[in-house]
């Protein structure tokens, strides 16, 4: 379960820096943790900040697993760096959950490598083609994450 994917040189503008943007994600928490959203493609990641150990919240597209596990992605819409949110789950993994509609489940993260991970990027990426763009803007290798609920791991 290394959480190791080192930050590239070259991509985006890291998002979520200006005061609107900031604004939009804590509206878009609040709405997801209270009522979700259409389709469960949206969760809100909880976190515990990794210099701070205040708890954190970050709205991010899910894509559900057959298993009952869901993937997520560390794109930072095509930053050179790996999201904040990326650091916090690789230094407190026991204290991360999802939360949606009103329920919280706690998940055991798992970064995925190789083969597997080239496999569920290509399913990301087939389910939000938007994905795939931002590999290509980025030189660094673009996170993928399973969450599985603990109770069933």
């Amino acid at each position: 379960m290394a959480f190791d994917t080192p930050n590239g040189t070259r991509g985006a503008r890291q998002p979520g820096r200006s005061r609107l943007e900031q604004r939009g994600n804590r509206w878009m928490v609040d709405r997801i943790r209270r009522k979700g959203v259409r389709g469960d493609k949206q969760v809100v990641l909880v976190t515990i900040g990794k210099r701070t150990g205040e708890v954190r919240m970050n709205p991010v597209r899910c894509f559900p697993e057959p298993d009952g596990t869901k993937l997520i992605v560390a794109s930072a819409a095509g930053a050179p760096r790996n999201p904040a949110w990326y650091y916090n789950i690789a230094a407190h993994p026991d204290r991360v959950r999802i939360d949606y509609a009103g329920r919280q489940i706690p998940v055991v993260p798992e970064q995925l490598h190789g083969a597997e991970r080239e496999a569920a990027w290509k399913r990301v990426t087939a389910a939000a083609p938007g994905f795939a763009r931002y590999e290509r803007i980025t030189d660094r290798e673009i996170p993928v994450i399973r969450l599985t609920p603990r109770d069933a791991g």
